[in-house]
């Protein structure tokens, strides 16, 4: 049984960032001081060991959420740290999606000189949707231009939080030195790499009463118990500011900002102590875990490891999860076996016999459970709350060299699918198509199949991937569907109305009196759903529609599931022809860097792609433009973006929305098939 007392001593926890702002040098650099590391892997070695896919390591990227476990000592007692790194380009947020699902708290890492990066406000408003409490760690504070106050502000404005600075850094640029403690008033050194604590240099002093002030303030305005204690005129204990924080922080009510160089081995331990110190353990969650209840656990993540085979990553939430025992998948309602269970560190595996609530562990054996679904005691079955994944933004279509390779291609569809919920696979006209959340991630998925599954393909050019929806309502269409040919024939009549609705697809029935059969209802959606797939325009996925299902006639002999199943699908073909149907594309909110002398040039070639450019800044001396840009106009837009700055602009761009196409470029799109 897993104890209260060792609940509470667990930090189930995720590092996010933007890209490049450090975090898996982060993240080394704790399983290196936690000891689970003998040697620091440098992510641009190709040598960090929480990147252990070869596309990781050739790419010095995060692809994959990736876990591990650690333990640490704050304050006399021993912590169990569960941390999974996550990946810090927008190609694949979907991983930081799942993870954060399941995770109890995070550490946010931001580059000192950039600041807040498009990837950190996405990835902070994700945190924010599932009520992930943070603690942020100000990185790189070694390098020129790096300004803590400034990034404090920017976490003020941008993110909408209430940074409390708990730290000044010593020293800047490459005079860094350490840091200043304020809830201790003692100094962090890191000579020679030794971590040593220390007094405040002089010449720091008044800076360091003027923050802790400005500390103190922060914390009597967000927690009466703490206000009343310093009003009574005595000076708040460490262990009154720990408790203070660590119940503003777990609220979500304020974030603790730290700094240091992770690079440089400066700042990593007093990190860790903080996430200790203040994070939440499962035992603060809403409804706390227990041992002794019913099992409910929620499958997060699916990986096809080389040896294991297939293996599901799963957060327990209550009871416990036994090597051999038999559970339920409440969602799919089909009984499922566990086999071996797993702790992970990156890409090895430590075999276990069970696992208790608050736990998060790697399940062999499961066949039947995909991202997002529940796994509980067969007699109190449960449904945790899933997750929704995006849809594809761009395509290509892969062509197979050889007929020995349509096995093998399957094959890698089918694992790379359970793995990545963002990666879709649909057939074209015969032509396989693969759709994703960028370049990208298109590009990793194709090596991974040539790598992973030895499947030799002609890859296509990226394209977008377009959708189809309406403008108008239809009130009434009627299809009838009569086939006779002999023997039994088919026989089906159907009459709907289709409205526009903001986005996914609805189906309504209002048939009474029996004119269509019950067991035939679900088979005139089935069909509207299958002309949904193909559209009407050029073969895109419609979306935003809401079908009502008025009336219609069944024949008691020739009437059938499939007869209904046609009728629906072209009967809602007929009213998406009447409803003025138009095509969307996907629109990416786009932040470009650039020099000053070159912003007019950048301005004028983001409108020339049809960008809305929506506002601008300064940052680190350079201008910051932020703009709205068609998918569509941004293929090779960083070679443009280069030639027009002299090689010094550099951007970053995510999916914002999906939009109407202008009339003029839809004809254009539709001509060219």
């Amino acid at each position: 049984m897993t104890t209260t007392l060792a609940l509470s001593k667990v930090r189930n926890i995720g590092i996010m960032a933007h890209i490049d702002a450090g975090k898996t040098t982060t993240a080394e650099r704790i399983l290196f001081f936690t000891g689970v590391s003998r040697r620091i892997g440098e992510v641009h070695d190709g040598a960090a060991a929480l990147d252990f896919l070869k596309q990781e390591r050739d790419r010095g990227i995060t692809i994959t959420s990736a876990a591990t476990t650690c333990r640490w000592t704050a304050d006399g007692a021993e912590h169990t740290i569960n941390l999974i790194d996550t990946p810090g380009h927008v190609d694949f947020t979907i991983e930081v999606e799942r993870c954060l699902r399941v995770l109890d708290g995070a550490v946010t890492v931001f580059d000192g000189v950039a600041g807040v990066e498009p990837q950190s406000e996405t990835v902070w408003r994700q945190a924010d949707r599932y009520g992930v409490p943070r603690i942020c760690f100000v990185n790189k504070l070694d390098r020129a231009g790096a300004d803590l106050r400034r990034c404090v502000e920017m976490i003020r404005e941008r993110l909408g939080a209430v940074p409390l600075v708990m730290q000044l850094p010593i020293g800047e640029g490459d005079a860094f030195e350490g840091v200043a403690d304020l809830v201790s008033g003692r100094a962090h050194r890191w000579p020679d790499g030794v971590h040593t604590i220390g007094d405040v240099p002089s010449g720091m002093l008044a800076d360091v009463a003027r923050a802790r002030a400005e500390l103190i303030e922060t914390l009597g305005d967000h927690d009466e118990e703490f206000m009343e204690q310093y009003l009574s005129g005595t000076e708040p204990s460490q262990a009154q500011f720990h408790a203070a924080i660590r119940r503003l922080t777990v609220a979500s009510a304020v974030t603790p900002v730290f700094c240091g160089s992770a690079y440089r081995n400066k700042g990593v331990q007093p990190l860790l102590d903080a996430v200790a110190r203040y994070l939440p353990s499962p035992l603060d969650a809403a409804s706390p875990p227990d041992d002794g209840a019913p099992l409910a656990a929620l499958a997060f993540k699916i990986v096809s490891d080389r040896y294991l085979g297939r293996l599901t990553f799963v957060r327990i939430y209550s009871g416990r999860l036994m090597s051999g025992a038999s559970v339920l998948n409440s969602v799919n309602g089909r009984k499922e076996r566990i086999g071996k269970l797993y702790r992970v560190h990156a890409g090895d595996r430590e075999e276990i016999g069970s696992a208790g609530a608050g736990d998060i562990v790697a399940v062999m054996g499961l066949k039947q459970t995909t991202t997002g679904e529940t796994l509980c005691a067969e007699t109190h079955p449960v449904v945790l709350e899933s997750m929704d994944f995006p849809d594809p933004v761009i395509e290509v279509a892969v062509e197979l060299r050889s007929k020995a390779d349509v096995d093998r291609l399957a094959g890698a569809i089918r694992h790379l699918s359970e793995e990545d919920p963002s990666f879709r696979v649909r057939d074209d006209g015969g032509q396989t198509v693969i759709g994703g959340m960028g370049e990208l991630h298109l590009e990793i998925l194709i090596d991974r199949m040539k790598e992973e599954y030895n499947v030799e393909a002609n890859v296509g050019r990226p394209r977008v991937a377009y959708r189809e929806t309406v403008r108008n309502r239809v009130d009434k269409v009627v299809h009838l569907h009569r086939k006779q040919s002999g023997g039994k024939g088919q026989y089906a009549k159907v009459q709907l109305a289709l409205e526009p609705i903001g986005d996914g697809y609805e189906f309504v029935n209002r048939v009474t009196g029996g004119r269509i059969p019950k067991e035939f209802i679900p088979s005139v959606d089935a069909g509207c759903q299958d002309a949904m797939q193909a559209g009407v325009l050029e073969g895109h996925e419609m979306t935003g529609v809401r079908v009502t299902l008025l009336d219609g006639d069944f024949h008691p002999v020739d009437s059938s599931e499939l007869a209904f199943r046609i009728a629906g699908s072209m009967a809602f073909k007929e009213a998406v022809r009447r409803a003025s149907p138009v095509l969307l594309e996907p629109v990416m909110a786009v932040e470009v860097t650039t020099p000053a002398e070159h912003l007019g040039a950048v301005i004028g070639d983001l409108s020339a792609r049809r960008g809305r450019v929506e506002g601008g800044g300064e940052r680190g001396g350079a201008r910051v433009v932020h703009a709205l840009v068609p998918l569509a106009e941004m293929f090779g837009y960083v070679g443009d973006l280069r030639g027009m700055t002299s090689g010094r602009g550099v951007f970053t761009m995510r999916f914002d929305s999906y939009a109407e196409v202008p009339p003029p470029v839809a004809q254009k799109i539709i001509a060219a098939g």
